[in-house]
């Protein structure tokens, strides 16, 4: 079963949730450094984020996450952090890791995570 949002989505609400951990405040400007994207394209993903009452900006300009997009995010960034160390540990290369967990963490089901989750800490 696939999440209810797009894996875009997914990806700014991530990113937004990893730089509030590293910044006082997140903005627009941040998000597209992060992504190295432009800013009128992160400007209608907050705007999408916005009408999806995931995220909420203030009018400084701050981006904030609601209580649906953080439990969005956390989800996302818990599967991609777990994968990509999974991968490492089975010796695949830091990078490719990385890139690959970011694939996966969007698709792959709850009950498919839970499992190689389980699977992985039963078997350390």
């Amino acid at each position: 079963m696939k999440t209810s949002n797009n894996e875009s989505s997914e990806d700014y609400l991530e990113t937004i949730l990893v730089l509030s951990q590293k910044l006082p405040a997140v903005r627009s400007i941040d998000v597209a450094n992060e992504m190295d994207f432009k800013k009128s394209s992160v400007s209608v993903a907050m705007k999408n984020l916005r009408a999806k009452e995931m995220i909420t900006v203030t009018d400084a300009g701050y981006i904030l996450l609601t209580e649906k997009g953080r439990s969005v995010a956390e989800m996302i960034y818990e599967r991609h952090v777990f994968l990509s160390n999974w991968l490492e540990s089975l010796g695949v290369d830091e990078e490719t890791a990385s890139e690959d967990a970011c694939r996966m963490e969007h698709d792959i089901s709850p009950e498919s995570f839970a499992a190689i989750k389980a699977f992985v800490e039963k078997a350390k």
